[in-house]
């Protein structure tokens, strides 16, 4: 307490030196200025966020709203993974880290890092956005299994569709997967036992 008093008496006598029109302002503002550096680093920071106004953003009607913090990207843990996928993974020799480098989780979405399925042939990219798709839903539920549409909107989105053949490429490799006869009918498919090697092979060479 004794500093405090020695440094505002300090204070006192600089803004004597000012104009007297000034003394008091300049006093003031030092002041200010040193019981600010007294204020504890977290504390100071703390403070500046709360004070740190939100974004706006505007409605399609006209009227602003604050904006909402993009969620921010993180690995994936091992206790985002369902039971069924640490099994999966501990079968194949599939290590977090090589999941790790194909997605990635943004609140509770995971989303692909990978742009290159390294493959040219249409029908090999459509088989392997299914099969990555039953990994990523897997994550949560324990299912390797694909909505249909899904896999068909992807294929479009990789400019990898192709329409006339999209269910005999089904058909064609009907090995990986647990159905015995697929149709147009058919919303879903799930991986069999020599799919989910597949599955594997395929994490270990996007990596």
């Amino acid at each position: 307490m004794k500093n405090i008093k020695d440094k505002v008496l300090e204070i006192a006598d600089i803004a004597k030196a000012c104009p007297e029109n000034l003394q008091a302002v300049c006093f003031e503002t030092l002041l200010k200025h040193f019981l600010s550096c007294l204020m504890p680093t977290t504390e100071k920071s703390k403070k500046d966020e709360t004070a740190k106004p939100l974004k706006e953003k505007e409605t399609p009607e006209g009227k602003t709203e604050p904006e909402t913090q993009p969620a921010k990207q993180e690995d994936i843990r091992d206790s985002d993974l369902h039971m069924k996928v640490k099994r999966f993974m501990q079968k194949e020799v599939v290590s977090l880290n090589q999941v790790n480098n194909l997605f990635y989780r943004e609140g509770d979405k995971i989303l692909p890092l990978f742009d290159d399925l390294k493959t040219t042939h249409m029908a090999e990219n459509q088989i392997r956005i299914t099969l990555l798709q039953c990994l990523v839903n897997a994550f949560a539920t324990g299912e390797f299994e694909a909505d249909i549409e899904a896999v068909r909107a992807e294929c479009i989105q990789r400019k990898c569709y192709d329409s006339p053949n999209f269910a005999a490429n089904f058909k064609k490799n009907k090995s990986l997967f647990d159905f015995d006869k697929f149709d147009r009918t058919a919303k879903k498919v799930k991986l069999s036992d020599t799919g989910r090697k597949e599955l594997a092979d395929i994490v270990k060479e996007l990596q």
